[in-house]
């Protein structure tokens, strides 16, 4: 990715008109993370979209997308905005945009627009994200972040997750 796309890269509250966009780099995401788990699309081609769905319509969830110059480039959904804990429910960066800082500039900036407690969770053996939201929590909240494994809800066959737990002050975007 050239060093102009990255320097203009925006993230801002998706739009309804953003949608059908955000549907398709849905499917993107939920076809990445398949591979960890061994999940299986439809019979329609489809994955579940629960998610998908609340983060246009719930009250408490806030649904961002990520451009570099006109390219769209990734999504965020965020959760529990009416609690005292913001959860990063979703986060996606398309493969020719990253390694680049594109994520880590992109999450800092959604962080920033929601100060407080924030908790991310993740699969362990997805090696990247691992080292990914630990990078973030480091820097956004120096040693005063925590590690936990939490069981899947609804899924005893599956291993825990790793969720991290951190606080965002005022002012972290870069």
């Amino acid at each position: 990715m050239s060093e102009t796309l990255l320097s203009d890269l925006t993230v801002r509250p998706a739009a309804i008109e953003d949608r059908p966009a955000v549907e398709r780099l849905w499917l993107m995401f939920r076809h990445d993370l398949s591979g960890l788990r061994g999940v299986l699309p439809g019979p329609g081609a489809e994955f579940r979209r629960e998610w998908l769905d609340s983060a246009f319509t719930d009250a408490g969830w806030a649904p961002y997308v990520m451009n570099c110059g006109e390219h769209l480039v990734g999504f965020a959904f965020v959760r529990g905005l009416t609690g005292p804990t913001r959860v990063l429910n979703s986060f996606f960066v398309v493969r020719g945009a990253r390694r680049a800082g594109v994520g880590l500039r992109a999450v800092r900036q959604v962080l920033a627009r929601h100060p407080g407690r924030w908790e991310v969770a993740f699969q362990p053996d997805n090696a990247a994200a691992v080292s990914f939201w630990h990078r973030v929590a480091q820097e956004v909240s120096g040693d005063a972040w925590e590690r936990e494994a939490r069981p899947v809800p609804g899924r005893p066959d599956l291993p825990p997750d790793v969720w991290i737990s951190f606080a965002v002050a005022d002012g972290c975007a870069d």
